[in-house]
């Protein structure tokens, strides 16, 4: 039994739900997402909830249980609250710099780097060395900010790079002679 897919999704406040067959639409104050569920998993909403069950006749409803309440639970999270990643460049003369919507960064390359949006993710930099990538679907969070950090990932004997907010870098001992 999943521990996780037996747990209701609690709908806040100005968070419509709507079911059409395995079609799932979630519209918040902050947008709507759209996902179509897998059909080993039947969905119902009851009052401000709602339930992912699973449908015993599937070969791996089981599996796909816990994976499509959580996905669901994210983009009802993603509709009313936002998600945000935070990235920050470490070296010298290593800065970033939003403008519309795209992010400008110069990491040390001979030329700078110039990273456009997609549709939905919007982007800040407080100061010349962070960056905070927001939006409402996780997936997408996530994906946009792995590809700026894969521009200069953090190498392992000074740290420099571009890395995750809580992000920790081991640093290796250089040779001796």
């Amino acid at each position: 039994m999943s521990r996780i897919g037996k747990n209701p999704i609690a709908l806040p406040a100005g968070v419509e739900v709507n079911l059409g067959g395995q079609e799932v639409t979630v519209k918040g104050p902050l947008g709507s997402l759209k996902m179509s569920a897998h059909p080993a998993v039947k969905l119902e909403v009851q009052g401000n909830a709602l339930i992912c069950s699973r449908v015993e006749a599937e070969e791996n409803s089981s599996a796909m249980w816990g994976t499509v309440r959580a996905n669901l639970n994210n983009m009802v999270t993603g509709v009313s609250k936002g998600f945000e990643r935070k990235l920050q460049l470490v070296g010298v003369g290593y800065r970033a710099q939003a403008q519309g919507d795209t992010l400008n960064l110069s990491l040390g390359f001979s030329h700078p780097v110039a990273h456009k949006m997609p549709n939905g993710i919007k982007v800040e930099c407080p100061t010349q060395t962070e960056i905070i990538i927001k939006g409402i679907d996780k997936q997408k969070d996530g994906q946009v900010a792995a590809e700026v950090r894969a521009y200069r990932k953090p190498e392992p004997y000074k740290g420099k790079g571009v890395r995750y907010a809580d992000e920790r870098v081991v640093i290796k001992e250089t040779k001796k002679k």
